[in-house]
C-alpha cells in the first residue's frame, strides 16, 4: 500500500484502522474499541484497556528473547565516555529503581518531577515511573530555579529525580542549587528528592529530604509493572504559553505507545533491533517521544548523546556518531545543521567519516530553512526530510511517510499530513481555503492517538488555546497554506511564541522578567531572525522617568535577569532602552511591525497606530543592535 491508500484507509474508518495499530502493543486487558467520544470535543483512546508503557518498552524485549540487544547507547563526547546498555540490563536497572521509589511511597497517579541531563539514568527515571503508573513531568536542565518552581507548583510532585549536575563544555552547571533554590521558592514542597550524583561534581545532600541514587536502590525490591487504565496520563510535559505561565500538556498512555510505535517504521524507517538517534534533550518533547519512548516501545538502540553539533571537539560528531553506532534513521533540528554549516561550510568533515548505513535524516523544532536543507543533502547525499509537530501532539503532524513510501520533496514543505491528522487550512472565519491561500492550520476533531486529550487541571485553558478559535478543530497556532498536491507550508506562529534554537519560548515570560527591572517602566520583546539560532529575543525598555543611570548598564542588569529567570536557554543578550513603544490606538504594541523592521521586511503602516514617528525611533535601536540594516 502506499502512502494515499493508507491515509484513505484511516479516513474511510478510522476505528478499524487505529484498532489494528494497537495490535502491535502489549496488553493487559485489550480495550473494547478505539475512540471514546466525552463530548464536547474531548476524545479519548483506548481508554477501557489496560497497559503498562515499561513493559512495552523493556520488559517484553527481554521475553521475546532480545535481552542481550543494546537498548540504550550513551555517547558523552564532553566525558569522552561511551556506556553501552541491554534490553536486560535496563529491565534490572529500571525494577530497581522503581522498586526504591515504591518502598519511599510513590504509587500510581503520583506525580514525579525530573530534572536531569543527558545521562542514561534520565531515562531509567521516566521508565521506572511508568513502570508504577506514577506521572513523570521532565524539566529541562537548563531551566532557573524560578521556572523549576512554578512546575513543581503545578505538578505537586510527591518526589523529584534530579542529577547533581549537567556538563555543557568548559563548563560544569551546578544542578543541586538550582533544585534546593526552586523547592524554597515554590509552595509545594515534595516529600524527598533523588540526587545521582555525578564524578564532575557531588553535590551536598540535606539529610531526611535528599537520597542518594545508588544508596536508597540498596536492598529493595524489585517492583513488577503496574497495569494502568489506557486514558492513565503517562506524563506531564510543559510548554511555553503566551502568559507566561507554562502550560500541562498531559500524554495518555495506550494512544502514547501506539501512535508511536507506528510512527517509527511508517516515518522513520527502522526495523526493531536497529539504531535511531535522535539529537535532542529529554527535557523537550522529541527527547520524551524519540530518546526515550519511541525507539524502545519499537525495540530499537536508542543514543543519549551529550553533547553539542560543534566543539565538542569539532563539526564532525554527528558524523563519528552515526558510523561508530550504525545509525541507520538520524533526527535533529535545523539549528543544529546551522552551527555544523558555519563551522564547515563544504563538508569537510563528513568525508572522514563512513555514514553509508544511514538512510535519511529528519529535521524539525523550527522551520527547516531551504539552504540548510540544501547544503546538508548535498554534503551527505542522503534525503532530508522535514517535519512539522509540536509538543501538544507528541509526534508527526505533517512529514515525509518515508517508510510507507518515500514522497518527493519539496523544500519548505514538511511534505503531507499523518493518517489521524485531517489537516485544514482556515480563514479567520473558519471556512476552508483555496490551495496555496495562506490561513491559520487547523485540525479537524479529533486528534489521533497520542496528542493531547487536556492540560494538566486546566480544561478551561485546554478549551481555550486550542479549541475555540475554529468549532470542530484543534487550532495549532501556526499560519500556513496547502498546495494542490496536499503538501504542507508552514509560514508562520500566530502568537508570540518565538523558536530558539528549537526550543519554543514565550516572549510573554521575558517580558514579565524584564518588567520586574525596577528601573523598567515598559517593555516588550520580539522574536528577530538569527542565522544560526532561528529566532534570537530581542528586548525594549522603556525607563521609569526620572532614571538617569547609563543605559548600557541597565541593558546589562535586564540581560542578566532574563538569564537567572529564564535561564540561558533563551539566549537573551540583545536589549536596547527606547524612550516608547509604537502601540496602537487601543494600546497593543505592535510587536509584529517591530519584527518586520528588525528583519529588514517591507511592511504597510498599521491602520491603528499611534503615532507613526516611533517606528523611526525603534529603527534607529535596531540599527544599534545590528539590526535593520536594510
Amino acid at each position: 500500500m502506499g502512502y494515499k491508500d493508507v491515509y484513505e484507509s484511516w479516513k474511510a474508518d478510522p476505528e478499524t484502522f487505529w484498532m489494528a495499530q494497537a495490535e502491535a502493543i502489549d496488553w493487559v486487558k485489550t480495550p473494547s474499541k478505539a475512540l471514546f467520544d466525552k463530548g464536547d470535543d474531548l476524545y479519548e483512546w483506548f481508554a477501557d484497556g489496560q497497559v503498562n508503557t515499561c513493559w512495552n518498552a523493556v520488559d517484553r524485549h527481554v521475553e521475546q528473547g532480545r535481552g542481550d540487544q543494546l537498548a540504550i547507547i550513551h555517547d558523552s563526547p564532553i566525558t569522552g565516555t561511551v556506556h553501552k546498555i541491554t534490553y536486560a540490563e535496563l529491565q534490572t536497572r529500571v525494577a530497581s529503581l522503581a522498586g526504591a521509589l515504591r518502598a519511599k511511597g510513590i504509587e500510581k497517579g503520583d506525580r514525579v518531577i525530573i530534572y536531569m541531563p543527558m545521562v542514561p539514568e534520565a531515562l531509567e527515571a521516566m521508565l521506572a515511573c511508568a513502570r508504577l503508573g506514577a506521572i513523570h513531568s521532565v524539566v529541562f536542565g537548563g531551566f532557573a530555579a524560578n521556572e523549576l518552581a512554578v512546575r513543581i507548583d503545578d505538578a505537586t510532585p510527591k518526589a523529584i529525580i534530579a542529577a547533581s549536575c549537567g556538563l555543557e563544555p568548559g563548563r560544569v552547571v551546578h544542578y543541586k542549587p538550582l533544585l534546593d533554590g526552586a523547592i524554597e521558592i515554590a509552595t509545594h514542597k515534595p516529600d524527598f528528592t533523588v540526587i545521582f550524583q555525578r564524578e564532575q561534581e557531588v553535590a551536598h545532600l540535606d539529610e531526611g529530604r535528599d537520597f542518594d541514587w545508588h544508596g536508597f536502590q540498596y536492598g529493595v525490591e524489585p517492583a513488577e509493572c503496574v497495569p494502568v487504565e489506557g486514558n492513565h496520563p503517562a506524563y506531564i510535559l510543559y510548554t511555553s504559553g503566551t502568559t507566561g505561565q507554562p502550560k500541562g500538556v498531559v500524554r495518555h498512555t495506550a494512544g502514547h505507545l501506539v501512535a508511536l510505535n507506528w510512527s517509527m517504521k511508517n516515518i522513520y524507517q527502522v526495523n526493531p533491533g536497529e539504531t535511531f538517534w535522535a539529537a535532542s534533550d529529554v527535557g523537550w518533547v522529541v527527547g520524551h517521544s524519540y530518546i526515550c519512548y519511541g525507539p524502545l516501545i519499537h525495540g530499537n538502540t536508542t543514543i543519549v548523546f551529550e553533547g553539542k553539533p560543534v566543539g565538542t571537539p569539532d563539526a564532525g560528531t554527528f558524523w563519528r556518531v552515526i558510523e561508530e553506532h550504525d545509525v541507520k534513521s538520524f533526527f535533529t533540528a535545523p539549528t543544529a545543521f546551522r552551527a555544523v554549516k558555519r563551522d564547515d561550510p563544504k563538508g569537510e568533515f563528513v568525508a572522514k567519516y563512513d555514514i553509508s548505513g544511514l538512510r535519511a535524516i529528519y529535521l524539525a523544532g523550527e522551520r527547516a530553512d531551504p539552504d540548510t536543507i540544501e547544503w546538508a543533502q548535498k554534503v551527505t547525499g542522503k534525503p532530508i526530510y522535514d517535519h512539522w509537530w509540536q509538543t501538544e501532539t507528541g509526534w508527526t503532524i505533517a512529514g515525509n511517510p518515508a517508510g510507507i513510501e518515500p514522497m518527493p520533496v519539496k523544500i519548505g514543505s514538511p511534505t503531507v499530513a499523518m493518517p489521524g491528522y485531517d489537516v485544514q487550512i482556515l480563514d479567520e472565519a473558519g471556512h476552508p481555503v483555496a490551495p496555496n491561500t495562506l490561513g491559520a492550520i487547523a485540525v479537524k476533531l479529533p486528534l489521533p492517538p497520542g496528542t493531547l486529550p487536556t492540560l494538566w487541571n486546566a480544561e478551561a485553558r485546554f478549551r481555550k488555546s486550542y479549541l475555540t478559535t475554529f468549532p470542530g478543530y484543534y487550532e495549532t497556532g501556526d499560519a500556513g497554506m496547502m498546495d494542490e498536491d496536499g503538501y504542507l507550508y508552514i509560514m508562520a506562529r500566530t502568537d508570540d511564541v518565538i523558536n530558539v534554537a528549537g526550543h519554543r519560548l514565550s516572549t510573554g515570560a521575558m517580558e514579565e522578567v524584564l518588567a520586574s527591572h525596577p528601573d523598567v517602566a515598559e517593555c516588550a520583546v520580539i522574536g528577530v531572525t538569527d542565522q544560526l539560532k532561528g529566532q534570537l529575543p530581542m528586548g525594549f525598555v522603556c525607563l521609569t522617568t526620572g532614571v538617569n543611570r547609563p543605559h548600557d548598564e541597565i541593558v546589562r542588569e535586564c540581560v542578566t535577569l532574563v538569564r537567572e529567570k529564564i535561564g540561558p536557554v533563551a539566549a537573551f543578550k540583545l536589549c536596547a532602552v527606547v524612550d516608547r513603544l509604537p502601540k496602537t490606538r487601543s494600546g497593543k504594541i505592535l510587536r509584529a511591525t517591530m519584527v518586520k523592521i528588525a528583519d529588514s521586511e517591507d511592511f504597510k503602516l498599521p491602520a491603528t497606530i499611534d503615532d507613526p514617528a516611533i517606528l523611526d525611533e525603534i529603527r534607529v535601536a535596531l540599527q544599534g543592535l545590528g539590526y535593520a540594516k536594510g
